[in-house]
């Protein structure tokens, strides 16, 4: 009862046209004051200065910065240049571009949020330029931006390893096939979409010579390289995510400079550009941390889990009750606090009905991944509500295609587990990992 009040009240604020993150904190209040005993203005404050004060959450400016600065070179168009020629042949031709690029970044950024934004602030323009449908082009960036809390590395996946006590390299190894499966599911739509509607993409370019398409291609080794040498010094331990996205907006400065596209104004258009949005994806995040806490101490989540447990549910029931749950939560948590709030009543459930720990945590990300773009609190959404002015719903319908691509990624690692487990049994023999 209380969960569903906190709910109709956070709708109000949002419909009334109050600030994301104010409605987010708004709500929290009344929760903590109206059903605690708690006294909401120091939760409040802790709540917004944990949020604030991660260091993880310095990866997000900065790699929103680095997109940035690709955005406001020419880099941006050589990449669609480059690009073009190899996606001509097939249907939805550059909106495969999204899919690629959030998939390639994703496995940079390790964010949801950062890699929805990153990619969208270069796609976008190119793609409303070329005459794309713009609807299907929101919807794709607000699906595949998801893939960045899947394709390893992800701050999600190590939040979930310490939580179930197990192996952060198993679940890495995890999540690379039902990422690729992912990236597959958004294209195979997309391809389904533009043979349904052959009008509403632009006709095909021009076919040109193999040598003269790899001449093209050239244009994509600046970025291509900046995004290999990211993904190198992650996987090889040399940096942190945090200090992964320094150097790409280093290495983004250095190839726009090299490209000669690099000016006083262009940095400084990049630097407030990329404040603004950072400070409102943040504020998000610490009003959705308050709520979180509210939450707690309301106890709702809990409340939820322990329902879930004292119904005796066969395996295959219990996995259909707690996806339920989860996207119950997931219309007002963040991902993170999905799984720090619930994993200690779902984790023993989950192992007593025989369930592999390691195939349940992608499972759960992939739950995660849908309440990014579930209002009324979906960061993917919001993300892409301010970078185009468009509402936050009408960016949610426009994304409803990818949702469902979501549900039967889901469905098929239910039915298919071993598209899970396969690289971590094969890769990785020691126990533990």
């Amino acid at each position: 009862m209380v969960g569903l009040v906190l709910l109709v009240v956070m709708s109000f604020f949002l419909a009334t046209g109050v600030w994301v993150s104010l409605a987010l904190a708004i709500t929290g209040w009344i929760g903590i004051f109206a059903f605690t005993n708690a006294q909401p203005a120091g939760i409040l404050f802790s709540a917004f200065w944990e949020s604030a004060a991660s260091w993880e959450i310095a990866a997000l400016p900065l790699f929103i910065w680095m997109g940035e600065i690709l955005f406001r070179t020419k880099l941006s168009e050589e990449m669609f240049e480059g690009l073009s020629p190899w996606l001509n042949w097939l249907p939805g031709r550059l909106m495969h571009v999204n899919i690629l690029g959030c998939g390639i970044f994703g496995s940079v950024s390790g964010s949801s949020a950062a890699t929805c934004a990153t990619i969208a602030k270069v796609a976008l323009p190119e793609l409303k330029k070329r005459g794309y449908d713009f609807n299907v082009c929101l919807g794709s960036l607000a699906g595949a931006g998801t893939l960045g809390i899947l394709i390893p590395p992800s701050i999600t996946m190590v939040v979930y390893a310490v939580a179930a006590d197990a192996s952060i390299i198993k679940i890495f190894l995890a999540g690379f096939l039902p990422g690729a499966l992912l990236m597959a599911l958004f294209s195979g739509y997309i391809i389904y979409w533009s043979l349904r509607n052959p009008d509403k993409c632009p006709p095909a370019e021009p076919s040109m010579p193999f040598m003269q398409r790899l001449s093209k291609s050239k244009k994509l080794i600046p970025v291509t390289g900046l995004i290999v040498f990211i993904v190198w010094v992650l996987i090889a331990g040399y940096a942190t995510a945090t200090e992964a996205a320094a150097f790409g907006v280093v290495g983004s400065f250095a190839i726009a400079w090299w490209s000669g596209g690099l000016s006083w104004q262009t940095f400084k258009e990049s630097l407030m550009n990329s404040t603004r949005l950072s400070c409102m994806i943040i504020m998000i995040l610490a009003g959705a941390g308050f709520l979180t806490k509210a939450m707690a101490f309301t106890g709702v989540p809990t409340a939820l889990a322990e329902w879930v447990a004292s119904l005796n549910l066969s395996p295959w029931q219990l996995i259909a009750a707690l996806t339920i749950v989860y996207l119950l939560l997931g219309t007002a948590l963040d991902g993170i606090s999905m799984i720090v709030l619930t994993t200690a009543i779902v984790i023993p459930m989950v192992q007593a009905a025989g369930f592999d720990l390691i195939w349940f945590g992608i499972f759960l990300i992939l739950l995660i991944e849908i309440a990014e773009v579930t209002p009324p609190v979906g960061f993917n959404l919001f993300v892409l509500q301010t970078m185009t002015g468009k509402d936050s719903m009408e960016v949610a319908k426009a994304s409803i295609p990818f949702f469902c691509m979501l549900l039967v990624a889901i469905a098929l690692i239910t039915i298919f587990p071993e598209i899970v487990t396969i690289l971590p049994d094969l890769l990785v023999t020691k126990p533990g990992g």
